[in-house]
């Protein structure tokens, strides 16, 4: 049995009713398939693309550069989050309790890993197998941290839910940061990409720093940059014939600029299309099937490959979440389920995920080059609910890295006998935002500035690498 990533039924049943799991499948291939548009040139050239014209960001991107002095380092590197939204089970996934009661080590055994000494949840084989490519960080505070992503994909607990119409407090997530201090390694390409359903619920942006640095929507990008129909790359160096093709397209234009008038920014983004590097990016049809059978064929495995395209192709910062809320495993009377009937049939998938990207990876040189996170916003209670399911728990959660050249083979931290909170290890989100920036090479120091004129720092409240990864 498997299970759906589909954001528009998270939710609790109706009284009395237990939810029916959806079976999972893959995701619209018109997603992640090269569009055909009317109105391309108005999308991608004047349009928002995440709420910002790519013209516009350009600007404001090579402005703050200019202004700032900032460079991309020559060394390609990149990071690729998988967001796994509604809080991850730590002690039904990679901190298990085997010998606590049952109602809190919960209704799975465990298997042994590469790792000596080290256990995982039965359902997560193929981790267990590359554990030495693997750290399992059991001691992330989440504190902070509420039923959305902002502190965690934030890296700043100082960055959280308010429900005020203030949330987030101004901070980015750390996406953003890195699209302001390290930009992309390839000139046609954003610097971070998020391939998420529901944008809201599971992706953090800019905040005060500046919609420049946004993250661009990954899955209506791809069909943002195709060409429209009768528009050949061959004919887009005649500007005149190039005009008369888009004259049935103007009545779509709400401006009166004319191909004369676009300035360079446009020009930049008009050439991203007829470079066609974006457009290969997004073509999954070229992956043979035994890559994707590697990942495996659901939304997760899909997004997985596709975010191992885009960091291939010059992405810095790729964000991959499978659905709103799908670890958010309440009990069998919610949309999502319990732990035994909602969480079981979602692990292979996430098990396979992993293990497909960290192998793909290794074997194509680019390992070492990408950091790879894997996490939600916070943990589950430690005792099975009434419902046979977990509430929601702050005091702790875990997390896998891999990549980056870091050091792995290892768990980091250690909660309780029962898994309640930290009891060695304390990993804080700042230190995880320190481990980001230093591994990409941001100066931890580096500070931007809100809109009041005051400079921000990028880590707050002494945040610092993790000491046992670097």
């Amino acid at each position: 049995m498997a299970i759906e990533l589909q954001g528009s039924n998270h939710g609790t049943a109706s009284s009395g009713s237990v939810a029916t799991i959806p079976q999972f499948a893959p995701p619209r291939s018109d997603l992640i398939q090269i569009g055909r548009s009317r109105r391309w040139f108005l999308q991608t050239g004047m349009a928002g693309i995440g709420g910002l014209s790519l013209p516009a960001m350009m600007n404001l991107q090579a402005q703050s550069a200019r202004a700032e002095g900032s460079v991309t380092p020559q060394r390609k590197k990149s990071v690729i989050l998988f967001w796994l939204s509604g809080g991850p089970s730590h002690i039904d996934m990679w901190d298990p309790k085997p010998n606590a009661p049952r109602e809190i080590r919960g209704p799975y055994s465990t298997i042994s890993t590469k790792i000596p000494g080290l256990s995982l949840c039965e359902h997560l084989p193929l981790q267990a197998s590359i554990a030495d490519k693997l750290s399992f960080l059991r001691a992330v505070d989440c504190k902070a941290s509420n039923h959305t992503p902002i502190t965690m994909q934030a890296g700043n607990p100082l960055a959280r839910r308010t429900d005020d119409n203030k949330d987030g407090g101004g901070y980015p997530s750390m996406g953003s940061v890195v699209a302001k201090f390290r930009g992309s390694n390839h000139p046609d390409l954003p610097p971070f990409v998020g391939l998420a359903p529901s944008w809201v619920a599971d992706v953090w942006e800019s905040g005060h720093m500046g919609s420049a640095y946004n993250p661009v929507k990954g899955l209506e990008l791809s069909g943002k940059f195709g060409l429209p129909k009768g528009i050949q790359l061959d004919r887009l160096q005649d500007r005149d014939r190039l005009r008369q093709s888009f004259d049935r397209f103007r009545k779509d234009l709400d401006t009166n600029r004319t191909l004369e008038h676009i300035d360079r920014y446009n020009a930049q983004a008009f050439e991203m299309v007829a470079s066609g590097h974006v457009q290969r990016a997004f073509d999954l049809q070229s992956e043979t099937d035994a890559t994707r059978d590697l990942y495996g064929r659901n939304s997760i495995g899909e997004k997985a490959i596709l975010a191992r395209r885009l960091v291939e192709a010059g992405v810095t910062f790729t964000l991959v979440s499978g659905a709103w809320g799908y670890f958010d495993h309440h009990g069998d009377s919610v949309n999502w389920g319990g732990i035994e009937k909602g969480l079981t049939p979602l692990l292979p998938h996430v098990d396979r995920a992993l293990y497909g990207l960290v192998m793909d990876l290794e074997q194509r040189g680019l390992l070492d080059s990408t950091l790879i996170l894997m996490m939600g916003e916070f943990g589950r209670a430690p005792v099975i609910n009434k419902d046979a399911g977990r509430d929601h728990w702050t005091n702790v959660m875990s997390m896998v890295v891999a990549g980056g050249g870091l050091r792995h083979g290892q768990a980091v931290g250690a909660t309780d006998d029962k898994g309640y909170d930290v009891k060695e290890g304390l990993v804080r989100p700042q230190d995880l935002a320190a481990t980001v920036f230093r591994y990409l090479d941001i100066d931890l120091g580096s500070h931007w500035v809100n809109p009041q004129g005051r400079p921000i720092p990028i880590v707050v409240e002494g945040g610092r690498p993790i000491p046992e990864l670097i």
